[in-house]
């Protein structure tokens, strides 16, 4: 029988680390956001998520889906974002689009905090080709949405499927935080409540 204890069984890695990570927001735009599920705490969530990610001093790479006719990025996240790279595509995938694959190889992170809109289209699509690059998905389940519950849903099932991460915004703010007593970690603590 061979001794597997302390091994880690196929797996490269377990712990998500903020040194390795991007955040990525998907298509929260003026045209989509309004007929999407759960819209309002959609957005409290996402707020949340990227207030965190900001306190914890994570980049951020921003997508719109044909802009010319869905719109920008919603106000409200515009306004949080204004700092952050907006790149523009076509291509459902964030991974079709050369400029946004360009930025990510910049930024030299190997996993991407996702959330975004529609979950079953462009963010299981880009989930998918990230994966097949070698990047770690980590989707924030309650950071996403489609425009019926059954869509997300279905979406969520494909993505663990896939190998996806699945995780919540509270879940992936103290995982990336690591311990209590902390700067970061008091900043974090007074969002989540």
């Amino acid at each position: 029988m061979v001794d597997t204890w302390g091994k880690n069984q196929g797996r490269e890695k377990m712990r998500i680390r903020a040194g390795e990570c991007a955040g990525l927001v998907i298509d929260i735009q003026e045209r989509l956001f309004p007929v999407m599920y759960g819209g309002e705490e959609l957005l409290n969530k996402i707020h949340l998520l990227l207030e965190g990610l900001e306190i914890l001093d994570i980049p951020i790479l921003v997508t719109e889906q044909y802009p010319a006719g869905l719109g920008a990025t919603i106000d409200s996240l515009s306004t949080r974002l204004k700092e952050h790279r907006v790149i523009e595509k076509i291509s459902f995938s964030c991974c079709g689009e050369s400029r946004f694959i360009g930025a990510l190889k910049e930024l030299g992170k190997n996993t991407l905090i996702i959330c975004g809109i529609e979950a079953h289209v462009c963010v299981l699509q880009t989930a998918i080709d990230l994966i097949e690059k070698g990047i770690t998905p980590v989707v924030v389940a309650d950071c996403i949405s489609s425009r019926t519950p059954e869509d997300k849903n279905v979406a969520l099932e494909r993505l663990r499927f896939e190998g996806a991460v699945i995780t919540t915004s509270e879940s992936i703010l103290f995982e990336l935080t690591r311990q209590a007593g902390t700067p970061q970690f008091k900043s974090i603590s007074r969002l989540i409540k």
